[in-house]
């Protein structure tokens, strides 16, 4: 008679027990990304005077700095916010950011002294508008879904800013920056 094989029962497995962690939730996820745009704006504070000294326009010089001033005061909306939730103002590294700066300081890098190096400024300076935007947009969206009326009136004012910086920055590159490009261009060819 054949033996027939005992059936073991599978071995219970006795994996390390680990806490179970709670979902993270909108609330988390705002905190984070408040915390990304917090060290975003503060990244911006140390590279828009860079990037005012560089330009050749006045008037792109003088919309950086006037930019510069509206992101103080930005930073200190943050703040608020972070003070209404109870948290630290800290900010966690943004790739993002990094890159795009890194970016604009390629171009005054390699476009020193050159017709387009304006046009290159604005175009990355619109690169970091763009992504605020985004992100001030979503931040202000969470914060009413999260019933925090006040967050989001102080992001919707910080949104608000970040648009008509757009605005004058496009203002510029199709009135004056672009054109005088094209023209020094055109003049050292």
């Amino acid at each position: 008679m054949a033996k027939r094989a005992k059936k073991r029962a599978p071995k219970k497995k006795t994996a390390s027990r680990r806490p179970r962690r709670a979902p993270k939730m909108l609330s988390d996820l705002f905190l984070e990304t408040l915390k990304d745009i917090y060290f975003a704006e503060n990244k911006i504070i140390k590279t828009l005077p860079k990037m005012a000294k560089a330009a050749h326009s006045k008037d792109l010089a003088a919309a950086f700095n006037k930019h510069l001033r509206e992101t103080q005061g930005q930073v200190k909306r943050l703040e608020q916010i972070f003070k209404m939730l109870d948290k630290p103002a800290r900010g966690k590294p943004c790739e993002a950011i990094n890159g795009i700066t890194e970016e604009g300081a390629e171009i005054m890098k390699d476009f020193k002294n050159a017709p387009a190096l304006d046009a290159g400024l604005l175009a990355a300076a619109q690169a970091v508008e763009h992504y605020e935007i985004s992100r001030y947009g979503t931040l202000r969206t969470w914060a009413e879904e999260l019933g925090m009326p006040e967050a989001a009136r102080l992001l919707q004012d910080t949104l608000d800013e970040e648009e008509a910086t757009d605005h004058t920055l496009t203002e510029l590159a199709t009135s004056v920056i672009n054109l005088e490009a094209e023209a020094e261009y055109r003049e050292a060819a």
